[in-house]
């Protein structure tokens, strides 16, 4: 017959240890959960993405700053303008785009990495030691403009030389994302070639295409 003395010392500081365990990462998912989607609420609002970036914190002006002042501009001179300008007919009711349309990050892996970005600066913001950024540390990726742009409309007429996006090899596996060629919040770029630069359009064309090389 057994009794409370037959039982291992062990297993009452086993259980306990046991529980503590269960109890903090219970709590770890609750927090992250509840983080993840507080965050997502707060990210609908384009002032709460310049919050950090204030005037008169750093010397000269801050870079959100910049495109913040380019983004509401109702006649635009950079190509995040114009999607503002145009809007996004999917968001139904509020059709006005916001700067996580396009810098929220695509899937889950793609978010979780853009909202770890953003939890390390509003960690280093908190204790003082902010600097504001000069480029981004995730730059826009192909899967990031094509949630909206899934295909290209083809241009070329019949005896007319075919656009760019109408030849295949140019929409599949190119290896060369969309901003990198379409530059997104650089000012004076012309409207009338879709925000190309042409010197910085030939860096990209020289990959493949060696004549082009300056």
């Amino acid at each position: 017959m057994s009794s409370e003395d037959d039982r291992s010392p062990a297993s009452g500081p086993s259980q306990s240890k046991r529980a503590i365990l269960v109890s903090g990462a219970g709590l770890a998912i609750l927090f992250a959960t509840a983080g993840w989607w507080g965050t997502d609420q707060l990210e609908q609002r384009n002032e709460f993405c310049n919050a950090c970036h204030l005037e008169g914190w750093f010397e000269g002006t801050p870079m959100h700053t910049v495109h913040r002042d380019q983004f509401a501009e109702r006649v635009p001179t950079s190509l995040a303008a114009a999607h503002a300008v145009a809007g996004n007919d999917a968001r139904g009711d509020d059709p006005a785009f916001r700067c996580i349309d396009c810098h929220g990050g695509v899937g889950f892996l793609g978010k979780a990495r853009v909202k770890a970005l953003a939890a390390k600066d509003a960690f280093w913001w908190v204790v003082g030691d902010f600097e504001e950024p000069d480029g981004m540390h995730w730059p826009l990726r192909e899967d990031d403009c094509r949630q909206c742009h899934s295909r290209f409309a083809v241009k070329a007429g019949e005896f007319e030389d075919p656009a760019f996006h109408d030849l295949g090899v140019h929409n599949q596996d190119l290896g060369i994302d969309c901003a990198e060629c379409h530059t997104v919040h650089e000012a004076g770029v012309d409207s009338n070639r879709w925000f190309l630069d042409a010197s910085h359009v030939r860096q990209q064309c020289a990959r493949c295409h060696s004549e082009m090389a300056e």
